[in-house]
C-alpha cells in the first residue's frame, strides 16, 4: 500500500496549512470539469481510491451522507428507514469500515446497525474511499477500507459563509445549514449549525409480514419512523508559515423512532396511536448524542513535517421501549431498555522526512482507549474498556516523473476486557431461582503485524496502478460477548470468546486512461480472510427469534469496478459505472456459500446535459441529467437470508448556479424512482420483513454562498 501518499492525500485535507488547503480547494473544483484531475487523484496513491467534494454532496443529495456516497462505485449504504444508514466498501461496513474524520478515527458505537454516522455532511467539504485494507494506515477497522472525510478548509476572506434550505417529499423532510466563516491575518474561525425534521415515510406497498403475520400500513405509511436532527461545530485556529493549529468541537444530536412492528409483535397490544400522526414520534425510539473534540497541528520546515492530533469523543445512546414483560422478566421500571455512554481518547502523530529529492521517509504512532459503559433493563453488550496502539514506517521512492515505489510496515497491540453481567430478575432452574449470567470478564490480547507494497506508472494518458498488502481487525466487545437481542435485525446474537483476530491479504489494481474526451477505469481486487467473522444461524431459538452465534471461516472475495465517461461535445456528458463482488467461504458450517447480506451486482448509465460555462467557476453553471440504477438479482445467499430479485429504477437531476453581486445563487433537485417502482434492498435490514424502499422521492436544495 502507498503509506505516504495516502498520508500526504490526508494530511493534504486536514492540515489546514495556507498553501496545501489555497491548492485543494482549486483542484476539487476542477474535479468535475478537467479529465486531467481526475487522473492526478488517482495517482497520489496505489490504492484504489474514488473521490468527492462539496459540490457532488449538494448536487446528489439523497438525505444522508451514506446514501448520497452510494452513488460512487463500490460504495454501498446498508439502510434502516429513509434516513438512518451506514457506509459500506465493497459489501464491508461497520467495524470494518474506519470512518476518519479531520484526521481522527471516528467512534460511535459500530457494534449498533440501526443508526447512521454522526457527522453533519454539510461540515464536509471533501471525501476519499479508499478501497481494500487500509490498516497500514488507519491499523484495525480498516480492514475493508477507510472513508476520509475532511472539513479542513482555510476561509480566505474576512467574513463568509453559506445557507442551505432543503427538503425531501417522501418523508417531508424540511432542513436549514448555515456555515459562518472568517480570517484575520493569520486567525480564522468558522461555525456550522444544522436543523432537519422529517415525518413518517412512506413504501409502496399496503401491508408487510412479519413471523406470518400481516401487518397493514395506514396510507401506506411506515409508522413511527419520524425523526430530528441537530449538529452544531465550531472551529478556532491559528496559520503561520511553519505553525497551523486548530481546535475543532462537532456535536450531533438525532432522535428518530423504530418501526414499531420491527420491535416486536406485542405493538399490536399497545394502547399507542401510532397513526395519528406523521411528525410524532413514539416507542421505541432512540436518541444518540455525540460530542468531539479534537486539536490538530502542523510544524513544517523544507525537509520534515510533523502532525499531530488529539481527540475526545464521548458518544451517549438511548434505546426506549414500552414497558413489557418479556419471558420471565417481569415489567421493567421505565422506558429505558439500553443506554451507552462511550468516552474515546486518541493521540496521533505522523512525520515524513524527505530525505533526497526523490525520496521520502513516513513515521506514525498512534494510540486509543475506549470505555463503555452500559444501563437498563435491556441487554446486548456487557461494559468493555479497550486500548489499541500502533506504530509505522514507509518509503516512497519517484523513480522517474512516471513510475513511483512504496512499502511499508506497522506493528499493532490490542487489549480489551469485558466485564461479567447477570440478569436483574431470576429465572428458575430446576426449581430454584438463578439470576443467570449473560456476560463472563473477559481479558483478551492481540498482536499483529501488517505490510504492503505498490506501485504506480503513468505513461502518456494512462495510469496503472498496483497494491498489495495485508490487513487485520480486533473483535469487537459484541463479537466476543454479545447475549441478547437485536430487535433491528431481528434475531438473538451469541458471542464467542474464542475468536481470534481477523486478517486479510488482498491485492488491488487500477488501470486508466483519459485524453480530455474520454476516461475510463477498471478497478480488479481479490482479497483472502483466513479466519473471517459472521454471525452464523442455529437452529435454535430463544425469546421467540432465531439465535445467530459468531463464528469464523476462510472466505474468499474478489470482484471490479469499472467507470467510462465520454465528452463528445462540450454540452454532453455520457457516464456509466458499474461493480461486482463475489464472495465464497472456504469452511464452516456454511462452506460453499456466500456472505450474509453480499451487494449484487450494479450497473448506472447516466446521461447529463450542460450549459452556459459561467464566468466565476470552472464548472458550467446549468446541468440536467437522467440516470438509472440497474441491480441485479441476488440468489447467491447465506440461508436463512431471502432471495431477492433484480430491480431498476429512473431518476433525475438538474441544477443551476446564478451568480449575482456579491454572492451565488445554487438551485438543485434531484427525483429519485420516479416511476415508483416497488423494490427490495437485498442490504436493508428491513428486507428481512419484507418491507421495499421508499416510492418517488423529491428532493430540492436552495443555497446561497457568500
Amino acid at each position: 500500500m502507498h503509506l505516504f501518499s495516502i498520508l500526504l492525500a490526508s494530511l493534504l485535507a486536514v492540515s489546514d496549512s495556507l498553501i496545501t488547503h489555497d491548492t485543494l480547494m482549486l483542484q476539487l473544483e476542477e474535479v468535475t470539469v478537467s479529465a486531467s484531475a481526475v487522473k492526478q487523484q488517482q495517482m497520489q496513491t496505489s490504492m484504489s481510491t474514488v473521490h468527492a467534494d462539496k459540490l457532488f454532496l449538494e448536487q446528489r443529495f439523497e438525505g444522508s451522507l451514506s446514501r448520497t456516497l452510494s452513488l460512487l462505485p463500490g460504495v454501498q449504504a446498508s439502510k434502516i428507514g429513509s434516513s438512518q444508514s451506514r457506509p459500506a466498501i465493497r459489501g464491508m461496513g461497520f467495524n470494518r469500515l474506519a470512518v476518519i474524520h479531520d484526521g481522527i478515527r471516528h467512534e460511535g458505537q459500530q457494534w449498533g446497525d440501526d443508526h447512521g454516522l454522526e457527522i453533519d455532511m454539510f461540515s464536509i467539504n471533501r471525501v476519499e474511499v479508499l478501497k481494500g485494507p487500509s490498516a497500514l494506515l488507519y491499523g484495525s477497522d480498516a480492514i475493508g477500507g477507510a472513508l476520509v472525510l475532511s472539513s479542513a478548509t482555510v476561509p480566505d476572506k474576512p467574513v463568509g459563509g453559506s445557507v442551505h434550505l432543503f427538503t425531501r417529499s417522501n418523508n417531508l423532510l424540511f432542513g436549514t445549514s448555515v456555515r459562518l466563516e472568517g480570517r484575520h491575518q493569520r486567525l480564522f474561525w468558522r461555525v456550522n449549525a444544522t436543523y432537519q425534521d422529517y415525518a413518517d415515510y412512506k413504501v409502496p406497498t399496503d401491508s408487510i409480514e412479519y413471523y406470518s403475520y400481516r401487518i397493514p400500513l395506514y396510507n401506506r405509511t411506515l409508522r413511527n419512523t419520524a425523526g430530528r436532527e441537530a449538529d452544531g461545530s465550531l472551529v478556532l485556529g491559528y496559520a503561520g508559515l511553519h505553525l497551523h493549529s486548530c481546535v475543532k468541537v462537532f456535536e450531533t444530536y438525532a432522535e428518530s423512532g423504530f418501526f414499531a412492528n420491527a420491535h416486536g409483535l406485542e405493538v399490536r397490544l399497545s394502547d399507542i396511536d401510532y397513526d395519528r400522526s406523521r411528525r410524532d414520534m413514539d416507542l421505541p425510539c432512540q436518541q444518540v448524542n455525540h460530542l468531539k473534540v479534537l486539536w490538530h497541528t502542523v510544524w513544517s520546515h523544507d525537509k520534515w513535517n510533523m502532525t499531530t492530533d488529539m481527540a475526545w469523543q464521548h458518544n451517549l445512546r438511548r434505546e426506549k421501549s414500552e414497558p413489557v414483560s418479556h419471558g420471565y422478566m417481569p415489567t421493567p421500571p421505565d422506558e429505558l431498555e439500553r443506554q451507552f455512554s462511550k468516552h474515546t481518547l486518541t493521540a496521533h502523530l505522523h512525520a515524513q522526512w524527505y530525505v533526497q529529492e526523490r525520496h521520502t521517509l513516513h513515521f506514525g504512532a498512534n494510540a486509543e482507549w475506549q470505555h463503555n459503559r452500559h444501563s437498563g433493563w435491556g441487554f446486548i453488550i456487557p461494559d468493555y474498556d479497550n486500548i489499541t496502539a500502533g506504530i509505522c514506517a514507509s518509503e516512497r521512492w519517484d523513480v522517474n516523473s512516471s513510475l513511483s515505489l512504496n512499502a511499508g510496515v506497522r506493528y499493532d497491540y490490542a487489549g480489551i476486557r469485558t466485564y461479567a453481567y447477570s440478569d436483574w430478575y431470576p429465572t428458575p432452574v430446576n426449581g430454584e431461582p438463578v439470576y443467570q449470567e449473560r456476560a463472563k470478564d473477559l481479558n483478551s490480547h492481540f498482536h499483529s503485524f501488517t505490510w504492503s507494497g505498490g506501485v504506480n506508472y503513468c505513461p502518456g494518458n494512462w495510469w496503472l496502478k498496483a497494491n498489495i498488502g495485508k490487513g487485520f481487525r480486533v473483535p469487537i466487545a459484541k463479537e466476543l460477548a454479545a447475549d441478547g437481542i437485536n430487535y433491528h435485525i431481528f434475531r438473538y446474537e451469541q458471542g464467542n470468546a474464542a475468536l481470534r483476530p481477523e486478517e486479510s491479504y488482498q491485492t488491488d489494481m487500477s488501470a486508466g486512461y483519459e485524453d480530455g474526451i474520454w476516461t475510463a477505469q477498471i478497478d480488479p481486487f481479490v482479497g483472502y480472510f483466513p479466519n473471517y467473522i459472521y454471525l452464523s444461524p442455529t437452529a435454535y431459538y430463544k425469546e421467540g427469534l432465531q439465535v445467530y452465534q459468531y463464528a469464523e471461516s476462510r472466505v474468499i472475495r474478489t470482484g471490479a469496478e469499472a467507470q467510462l465517461t465520454c465528452r463528445p461535445l462540450q454540452w454532453l456528458e455520457l457516464h456509466i459505472q458499474g461493480e461486482y463482488l463475489f464472495a465464497r467461504q472456504l469452511s464452516g458450517d456454511k462452506c460453499g456459500y456466500s456472505l450474509p447480506f453480499a451487494p449484487p451486482w450494479q450497473v448506472m448509465p447516466q446521461v447529463k446535459f450542460l450549459w452556459e460555462a459561467g464566468k466565476k467557476h470552472s464548472a458550467w453553471d446549468g446541468y440536467a441529467a437522467v440516470y438509472a440504477r440497474v441491480t441485479g438479482a441476488q440468489h447467491d445467499i447465506v440461508p436463512p437470508e431471502k432471495l431477492t430479485d433484480g430491480w431498476w429504477t429512473l431518476n433525475l437531476s438538474a441544477g443551476q448556479t446564478f451568480p449575482l453581486d456579491k454572492c451565488t445563487l445554487n438551485l438543485t433537485l434531484n427525483a429519485e424512482n420516479i416511476l415508483n417502482t416497488k423494490y427490495y434492498d437485498h442490504t436493508s435490514f428491513y428486507r428481512l420483513i419484507n418491507v421495499p424502499e421508499t416510492g418517488w422521492n423529491v428532493s430540492v436544495m436552495v443555497s446561497v454562498d457568500f
